[in-house]
């Protein structure tokens, strides 16, 4: 589980936090005076930034999952069609089921939102896997495993929000 980490920025060096670590620094952030849904935003428009430079001119598939992974994919959409990008939105749950920050940043996109299903995953869009995030601490099976399945047998690239879903 320690062998993944996740990367921080660092008074302009690179460090490596484990999944703990980060959470716990997104936790003193938040306690510290910076809304959630902020981080949230900051983490969409890093991703939506990403995106836009490999996508080249592919359309775009984001794959949310229900927790703030899911809103991060939902705050990159919404940035990536403010740039004029096809996006097509897929959610794994329910849009009335998403809760505090998630659901705020749905609320912000105004685009359709699709079921996810494996069939629908266009192998030839540059997919966004918003699914999971670094906090996942159990095996996935269902529908979340058969949409990571479909995720990856794309072509284009693929980006994921944190980390690939499913890993921890």
């Amino acid at each position: 589980m320690s062998d993944i980490r996740c990367i921080a920025r660092v008074r302009g060096m690179l460090e490596l936090l484990t999944s703990a670590e980060m959470s716990d620094a997104d936790r003193r952030t938040i306690t510290g005076g910076t809304p959630g849904v902020a981080l949230m935003e900051a983490a969409g428009r890093v991703v939506a930034d990403a995106v836009s430079r490999l996508r080249r001119g592919r359309p775009v598939t984001v794959v949310c999952g229900p927790g703030n992974n899911g809103g991060d994919g939902f705050v990159l959409a919404r940035m990536l069609a403010e740039r004029n990008t096809p996006v097509r939105m897929m959610l794994v749950g329910e849009r009335a089921k998403l809760k505090g920050d998630a659901a705020m940043a749905a609320a912000r996109w105004a685009g359709a939102v699709e079921a996810a299903t494996p069939d629908a995953v266009d192998p030839d869009h540059v997919v966004v896997d918003a699914l999971f995030g670094a906090g996942l601490d159990r095996e996935v099976t269902g529908l979340p495993r058969m949409m990571i399945e479909a995720m990856n047998r794309v072509h284009a690239p693929v980006v994921a929000v944190d980390l690939p879903s499913g890993i921890n």
